[in-house]
């Protein structure tokens, strides 16, 4: 199964490697590779472990990469891991390392965000911001709004968010009035959702006409 990518996002085989396979953690500075690779590989075949060090003295700087073979195994590590790795989804090569790592570590020193939607906002992509001086995280739950200027069939939204695991259900309403469409989505863990508003935000669904999707209140402790 493939999930469907926006046209700029570029080939899937880019977007698998870049963005799909590798995570990025928190690590005690005394782990070495061969105990970061042994932390990971319940979780799936690791194509590679490494650690990222002071280029000056050499010392490990308690970060560290892990690339799986397959976007479901690096999946289920962020999933399934020690919340205290806090482990997120790397950010592709391509862009700056260095940024990268030192929004991380603030973020993650941040002492008034906790729970388990943490690792997700730390990465822009994972939470709705403004291009404004102060960001606002997004609540997070496991229920999603999705709006549409054209009338939506219920066979085949259910198709499209079916392709990330966990869907529960798809409610599909349509307003006389206006004509347009709207749903409701609801998946078995807050993760789920917050991959498929990831993915599927903006998305063109039909060609020409982008999906508008946003976290619903499902009554859950957001930090749970």
């Amino acid at each position: 199964v493939f999930i469907a990518q926006s046209r700029a996002s570029g080939s899937h085989r880019d977007v698998e490697d870049e963005e799909l396979t590798r995570i990025f953690v928190m690590i005690p500075k005394t782990y070495t590779e061969e105990d970061l690779r042994e932390k990971f590989k319940m979780y799936g075949d690791i194509e590679y472990c490494s650690i990222i060090k002071n280029k000056t003295t050499g010392e490990s700087k308690g970060l560290g990469y892990v690339r799986y073979l397959k976007p479901s195994q690096a999946a289920r590590a962020i999933e399934e891991c020690d919340r205290s790795y806090r482990a997120i989804l790397a950010e592709p090569k391509n862009k700056s390392s260095e940024s990268f790592e030192h929004d991380y570590y603030s973020n993650s020193m941040r002492p008034e965000l906790r729970g388990n939607t943490l690792p997700f906002c730390m990465q822009p992509e994972f939470c709705s911001f403004e291009k404004a001086e102060t960001r606002i995280q997004e609540p997070v739950s496991k229920r999603l709004s999705v709006v549409s200027r054209l009338p939506f069939i219920q066979e085949q939204l259910f198709a499209l968010f079916d392709l990330v695991p966990g869907l529960e259900y798809c409610d599909v309403q349509r307003d006389p009035h206006t004509n347009s469409g709207y749903a409701v989505i609801q998946y078995s863990t807050a993760a789920s959702a917050i991959y498929a508003k990831y993915k599927l935000h903006g998305f063109e669904y039909p060609p020409g006409n982008r999906l508008t999707v946003i976290f619903l209140e499902d009554g859950n402790d957001s930090s749970e």
